[in-house]
């Protein structure tokens, strides 16, 4: 059985994620300390920095059928803090990491080389391939150069994939130091909607970070104290807009901040699309919830504004008493320029597939130690094995799985690899609309709440693995295995 590594420091269990609802009071400019008062390097100028938009990698070879991509893994120096650099694990050296543009139905193949001083296993979060090809935690491509090559069939659906270490007992600390990229799956049906793009179409990746005196990103595993918002690899930059709809993508690339995503004048938008790709219709609201791992689609009108305008991206959660508020509840600011010409927003964006009769049901617990004792997490009472398989399912089955969160102070959320599912219930609710009525892979579960979902296990045979991505949780062995077969034992 795999244990937690020795070198696991000891945290507190808080740890301040906990999303949900609040109002804030916007502040347009400022200054932020970078960390808790007691350390860290200073004040850090907030919105002065201009957010990236991360770079499209191009194929290093392109067939009629396959795009071919080769990435190193390594260590660079990148300006996260204004006029500091900061040593960051990277795919190519970039930081935020890069962009795969794909398209269903025609194949991906990376070769991954190693250059880190850890070992890695790459996993595309989301994404439907076998299992070869799933980054499983201990299918490992070793430190010093080793390499894999991984194979991604692209036979789903559009979607808003990303990648990022998955190696066991690694990935907490590897993806908390920027290991991570973003995969952009699309399709005629979507191609086909007049929805914002080009520049107008920007994918933005968002994450907490805590630095030393030095500048450097400071990893302590479960620490509350990750309270330096970055949006693309910046601490609360900024952002140009034209006056008009952009569309953003946006991932939760945090190993456990919980965000609660707010326009500071309160006005709405609409979510277009979660973890699995559109939702049928837009979906008008003024607030968007993302646990880590999630992913959500959204438009933003700003030809509503003048020219000159300002408007922050609030997170808009509950504090601790000791959290800081002008760092936590803001993200990013957007500076409206001069209107262009605009898109329209579809009505339908898509049909999803019926959900089909489920013929087995499962119940799951997620639950850990809340004391800061130790630094245990379970599944059905049990810490993560590799060599157990917890679940046994019959390959082309259906299947409703009941997932609690049985702790009383701690969120949870829930990732599923291979396929994606359907929220069907949240606390006996049903879900028929809204952003959890689309494609999910991961969903969000607060203290004592409980979800039931909806899957169909088919594609591909194999041992794959479910548990929190709050990443540090999965570190700590809320993980289990299970494996699709069929002959699976009964």
């Amino acid at each position: 059985m795999i244990q937690r590594r020795t070198v696991l420091t000891s945290g507190a269990a808080l740890t301040g994620a906990l999303g949900g609802a609040g109002i804030v009071v916007p502040a347009l400019s400022g200054r932020a300390r970078a960390t808790d008062p007691a350390t860290g390097p200073g004040d850090v100028p907030q919105f002065q920095q201009a957010m990236p938009v991360p770079e499209t990698l191009e194929p290093t070879f392109a067939s009629g059928t396959t795009a071919y991509y080769s990435m190193t893994m390594k260590e660079v120096d990148s300006e996260i803090l204004p006029g500091r650099l900061t040593r960051v694990r990277t795919f190519n050296g970039s930081f935020p990491g890069p962009v795969i543009k794909a398209v269903s139905g025609r194949r991906v193949v990376i070769r991954q080389t190693n250059h880190l001083t850890v070992p890695t296993s790459i996993h595309l979060h989301g994404a439907h391939v076998p299992q070869s090809s799933d980054g499983s935690p201990m299918d490992l491509i070793a430190a010093g150069g080793g390499t894999k090559t991984y194979t991604y069939p692209n036979s789903q659906p559009h979607a808003n994939l990303w990648f990022h270490d998955h190696a066991h007992h690694h990935e907490s600390e590897t993806v908390y130091r920027g290991l991570t990229g973003l995969y952009l799956l699309s399709d005629d049906v979507e191609q086909n909607l007049d929805l914002p793009s080009g520049v107008y179409d920007v994918p933005i990746a968002l994450r907490d970070a805590r630095f030393d005196d030095s500048g450097q990103l400071a990893y302590t595993m479960n620490d509350p104290k990750r309270t330096v918002l970055l949006a693309n690899g910046k601490a609360w930059p900024y952002f140009e807009v034209a006056a008009r709809a952009y569309r953003f993508r946006l991932f939760n690339t945090s190993n456990m901040r919980f965000f609660v995503l707010k326009l500071s004048d309160g006005s709405s938008f609409h979510q277009i699309g979660t973890d699995g790709g559109l939702l049928e219709e837009p979906f008008e609201t003024a607030s968007l919830a993302l646990s880590p791992g999630e992913r959500a689609d959204i438009v933003v009108d700003f030809s509503r504004y003048a020219a000159g305008t300002t408007l922050v991206l609030n997170n808009a959660r509950p504090l601790r008493p000791d959290d800081p508020v002008d760092q936590l509840t803001k993200v990013l600011q957007f500076r409206v320029a001069g209107p262009v010409a605009n898109s329209t927003l579809p009505a339908t964006l898509r049909t999803l597939p019926p959900l089909g009769s489920a013929t087995v049901n499962r119940s799951f617990e997620l639950s850990m130690d809340e004391t800061g004792v130790t630094q245990d997490a379970y599944i059905n009472g049990r810490p993560y094995d590799m060599d157990r398989v917890d679940t046994e399912i019959e390959y082309g089955a259906t299947e409703i799985w009941t997932v609690r969160n049985a702790s009383t102070r701690l969120p949870h959320n829930f990732h599923l690899h291979l396929v994606q599912f359907r929220v069907l219930e949240r606390d006996g609710r049903p879900v028929t609309s809204g952003p959890e009525s689309g494609l999910k892979d991961t969903v969000a579960l607060q203290p004592g709440e409980t979800v039931k979902i909806q899957a169909t296990f088919t594609g591909y045979e194999g041992t794959y693995v479910y548990h929190c991505h709050m990443i540090d949780h999965a570190a700590m062995g809320m993980m289990a295995n299970f494996r699709v077969s069929r002959s699976r034992v009964r």
